[in-house]
């Protein structure tokens, strides 16, 4: 795929498929949501049915903040698209979050701390122009809203950071991670989360995207995976026996924990019986929403409805 793209570099532009208004109200998942079931389907209790909250974390905050530099550097004129224009965004930008959310000036103990932890920032940002050059691209969405209904009536959602499309046509999904590049055993995984934004994308677009790019930007790899039509076919099977799985665990009540490596990063070890802890009751059905609407952040933290933190993003997965 040539690396010069062509489109309008649109912010939070959206592309959805015809869905029926009534439908729209019906039931729903997310890649990050479907991730947490996949983990451990108490933690997606945990976020979807009874919507704990979690306090936000640096690493969460810093996700958040490098893609808000990359966004907003996008925004600008093309030949402004520097390392040093990007290392200039970084404070007023973590500036405009903290207004936002004014519980983030509380993640630090000092500045000393606050300090270091913008040069992580800083370093993940200046990592970037080291896996591509900008000034070559032209995205046609950042940000961009995708939803899908499936043939059994589930609606697919999500963010895609970057959507490139080349002048004849080929389209490239790029994710942006600040974490490391997975281990084999957990490519997958991180792939599952583009594999599902190409399922959205194919079935409201007719097209199969040429390329899924994930970019790691806490240690400068890139991960790149060519899907076809059977590896979407396959991606949609998935999510329905997924889906399907989350509505026996609602029916039944039954949300197991599944302990593991993760469960280190969990904010809710105090509630997990694999932790020695008591979960609280389940909601009552009419207390419970349409499922997995709370769009969260993924490096572990669900906050507030509308929050730029809140976004539905899989940063580390």
């Amino acid at each position: 795929m040539e690396d010069k793209q062509a489109g309008t570099a649109g912010r939070t532009a959206t592309a959805v498929a015809a869905v029926p208004g009534d439908a729209r109200n019906g039931r729903s998942l997310s890649p990050s949501r479907a991730a947490d079931f996949l983990t451990c389907p108490l933690l997606y209790r945990f976020r979807v049915i009874d919507r704990l909250p979690e306090a936000p974390s640096p690493a969460m905050a810093r996700g958040t903040l490098v893609h808000a530099v990359l966004e907003r550097l996008f925004d600008r004129p093309a030949a402004s698209w520097s390392p040093e224009a990007a290392e200039a965004l970084i404070a007023p930008e973590w500036d405009r979050l903290v207004a936002a959310e004014p519980e983030l000036a509380g993640l630090f103990a000092d500045e000393a701390e606050r300090g270091a932890w913008l040069a992580q920032a800083s370093a993940m940002i200046g990592r970037y122009f080291t896996l591509e050059d900008p000034t070559r691209l032209e995205p046609a969405h950042r940000e961009l809203h995708v939803e899908a209904m499936l043939a059994s009536g589930l609606r697919l959602r999500g963010y895609i950071d970057r959507l490139d499309v080349a002048p004849t046509g080929e389209i490239r999904i790029v994710d942006y991670k600040t974490g490391t590049a997975p281990r084999a055993d957990f490519e997958a995984r991180a792939l599952f989360q583009m594999r599902f934004y190409a399922l959205v994308l194919w079935r409201t677009q007719g097209t199969v995207p040429r390329l899924l790019q994930l970019m790691y930007l806490g240690n400068g790899e890139i991960v790149r995976y060519a899907p076809d039509e059977g590896d979407l076919i396959a991606t949609e099977r998935k999510i329905e026996a997924l889906w399907r799985a989350i509505e026996r665990a609602m029916e039944a009540g039954d949300w197991r924990p599944r302990p593991g490596k993760l469960c280190d990063w969990c904010a809710h070890q105090s509630l997990c019986p694999s932790f020695g802890g008591t979960p609280p009751p389940l909601p009552s059905p009419a207390d419970l929403g349409e499922p997995d609407m709370p769009a969260l952040a993924d490096e572990g933290a669900a906050v507030p409805a509308g929050s730029e933190l809140g976004r539905d993003r899989d940063y580390d997965l």
